[in-house]
């Protein structure tokens, strides 16, 4: 349920029709403006992908499409450097062309070549840079990463377009660099999912039809406050629950929604950790980047340890075995914070068969 009892479907029309309204607003303003090219929405499709390094260049609108847009140039002009005052000029950016340069090769994705006489450096492609290219094109079709993006960047601009929760115009958000994700805009239907799932965890309120607003809310300003996203923060909002996610139990309620788990077992075993271990890998599988094979068998074994967990007569030995091969594979995930969290249930709940 939403604030002020607004329900899902109200939502969802609201969502629409504020996209809709904020298109029109883009258009007026590129009118006003023509040597402005409005931002549009266009659909992506869906896959999977991230960014490999762990980095957060597919945040920065700027760099993930300075990258786009020197692999474009590098095929039509094989071993050559470009300008990068080229690219600033011709999406009408402000950024100094020099610090685009050099953040790139920082990040060992670009070399430079300082020409006499030139404002900029001008740049070519590494091999880290051409992977990181490819990386990003498969990022776009990762539909989870870029809605959270998208949760993350509306939040955080609608915090300091009007951090007094005075109302404010969602469409201005599209011409902002937030509105970007791996290089590409943010298609319509990830605007939508994103304002609806704020709004129904009170962190954003419509406020006007006519024009469209929208307000900040308290937990919105908290959440922004807290330099977190906003998936952290929806979760820690919700008392006496642990984890929440997709894979239901015996009865059919979902796993994390349940305020305890009664042991209901004839063999003396509390299956509480299990059920909750089983319960985060499904949250967080889609976070680790690992391949969409290694996460679908992750997934699977969740699931059978789950299904175990919540049967009338757990058996020791299968949850014993689910749990090490779960904690097996967090541990070849990588040492990310999720990873991390879950190696540890995974001893938690092992340590309870001891």
């Amino acid at each position: 349920m939403a604030r002020n009892g607004i329900n899902k479907r109200e939502l969802d029309k609201w969502a629409k029709g504020l996209v809709k309204e904020a298109n029109k607003s883009l258009e007026r303003a590129a009118r006003r403006n023509r040597t402005r090219v409005p931002v549009q929405f266009e659909a992506t499709t869906a896959g999977g992908g991230e960014l490999s390094g762990g980095g957060a260049i597919e945040s920065s609108a700027h760099l993930a499409r300075l990258l786009m847009w020197l692999d474009a140039y590098a095929q039509q002009h094989p071993g050559e450097y470009v300008d990068v005052a080229r690219f600033v000029e011709e999406h009408e950016l402000v950024e100094d062309a020099s610090v685009l340069a050099f953040q790139l090769e920082q990040r060992g994705l670009a070399d430079l070549a300082r020409i006499f006489g030139s404002g900029a450096p001008h740049v070519h492609l590494t091999d880290e840079g051409r992977v990181a290219v490819h990386d990003l094109k498969n990022l776009q079709k990762d539909r989870a990463a870029r809605l959270r993006h998208t949760m993350d960047a509306f939040l955080r601009w609608l915090y300091d377009a009007a951090g007094d929760r005075s109302p404010a115009d969602p469409g201005l958000f599209l011409d902002t660099p937030g509105a970007f994700f791996a290089g590409t805009e943010i298609p319509q239907t990830a605007l939508e999912q994103a304002l609806i799932h704020l709004a129904e965890n009170d962190l954003i309120e419509p406020i006007g039809a006519d024009p469209v607003t929208v307000a900040i809310t308290t937990q919105g300003v908290s959440c922004a406050l807290s330099g977190g996203s906003v998936q952290d923060h929806t979760n820690q909002q919700r008392p006496g629950t642990t984890y929440n996610n997709f894979l239901p139990n015996a009865q059919g309620v979902i796993i994390g929604e349940q305020q305890n788990v009664t042991q209901n077992n004839t063999v003396g075993i509390d299956p509480s950790a299990f059920v909750q271990l089983a319960g985060y890998v499904g949250q967080i599988s889609s976070t680790l980047g690992i391949s969409e094979a290694d996460r679908a068998e992750l997934e699977r074994v969740a699931q059978e340890l789950h299904d175990e967990a919540t049967s009338a007569n757990p058996e020791p030995g299968r949850m014993r075995q689910f749990t090490t091969r779960v904690k097996a594979m967090l541990v070849d995930a990588g040492a990310t914070a999720a990873a991390q969290v879950g190696i540890q249930m995974a001893e938690q709940a092992l340590g309870t068969l001891v």
